[in-house]
């Protein structure tokens, strides 16, 4: 599991005084850097070897300016060629939203999928962890 702390900044907040819902999409792939690296190692976009499926956000409760949030990125699921990144926030102790995205490994001449194997695969299984339970 990956762990990155955030400090909200004020323009992160919008009129009802909490955490805008359209941050937590950004803070999230901030937080894959981590995974990204483990196929990329520089990140370097012309290197790229991934590509999004599907992202899905919940939000459990409010966020607030002030305070530092926890975010935690691991692995739900492993498959051939994709795999989903479970990302959660947490604030003061309290788990505050949970982010599921769809990644696949992919070759962008050939436009297709391509296995995930060896050690990258290995890499990646050090990450599983089983998703929190729905609210």
């Amino acid at each position: 599991m990956f762990t990155r702390m955030i400090e909200p900044a004020f323009y992160d907040t919008d009129a009802l005084g909490h955490i805008n819902n359209t941050r937590l999409p950004a803070w999230f792939e901030l937080a894959r850097n981590d995974l990204f690296r483990l196929f990329t190692p520089d990140l370097n976009p012309k290197q790229w070897r991934l590509i999004m499926a599907r992202m899905e956000v919940d939000y459990r409760a409010e966020l607030f300016y002030g305070d530092d949030i926890e975010l935690r990125t691991y692995l739900t699921r492993l498959g051939t060629s994709s795999f989903t990144v479970t990302q959660e926030a947490h604030q003061h102790g309290t788990l505050t939203n949970v982010g599921h995205t769809v990644l696949v490994q992919y070759d962008h001449q050939e436009k297709r999928a391509v296995p995930i194997e060896g050690d990258l695969r290995d890499a990646l299984a050090a990450h599983l962890h089983s998703a929190p339970t729905p609210a």
